[in-house]
């Protein structure tokens, strides 16, 4: 049965929040508040948290800079996965995945057509690895970052939850890089 096996010591991680909007500021982002509360409250640290604006390089910018900062672990976006012209988060973002992980944007999917019914395919939500790194595109309603924290990433950013999670396989995340190294 899945779940937390409370025998296991909880291990904290470092989290970036980004919000991709060209109309909120930091006082009126509710979708960020959102995850930064939920990140606090599960017992991880919030390394980092900014807005940027729907566009393409300075949402690229800001995640690279995250990605190659040492000291943060997962990377979560809101905003921008919409299909407007102004949505261009998920083509920022995926050219920086060195693995996609498309279990992600089935699973949330999933939550969030129990919720929303077929509106959920309104939203490109996507996920994956870069620099041994994990980032999370999720759209920017409070109600999608709720959903896609409590019934994915919580579990998945917990070491203690069985049968596996994200947590226990992140020191073998750059492997390739270090074998790539060794030939070298």
């Amino acid at each position: 049965m899945p779940g937390i096996d409370e025998t296991l010591t909880f291990v904290p991680l470092s989290m970036a929040v980004l919000t991709v909007s060209d109309t909120r500021s930091l006082d009126e982002d509710t979708s960020g508040a959102t995850l930064a509360d939920r990140i606090a409250k599960a017992g991880h640290s919030l390394e980092d948290r900014a807005i940027v604006p729907d566009d393409i390089d300075a949402i690229r910018t800001k995640v690279k800079g995250w990605i190659e900062n040492p000291a943060i672990d997962v990377i979560i976006t809101t905003g921008g996965t919409g299909f407007t012209g102004r949505d261009v988060t998920p083509e920022a973002i995926e050219p920086l995945f060195e693995k996609r992980m498309d279990g992600f944007s089935a699973i949330f999917h999933r939550i969030s057509y129990e919720k929303i019914g077929t509106s959920t395919i309104q939203s490109r939500a996507t996920a994956g690895v870069a620099n041994a790194t994990f980032i999370f595109v999720l759209p920017g309603s409070p109600g999608a970052c709720k959903d896609a924290w409590d019934g994915i990433l919580a579990t998945q950013l917990d070491y203690r939850y069985r049968p596996c999670n994200f947590v226990e396989i992140m020191p073998r995340l750059d492997e390739h890089l270090k074998r790539g190294k060794l030939k070298a």
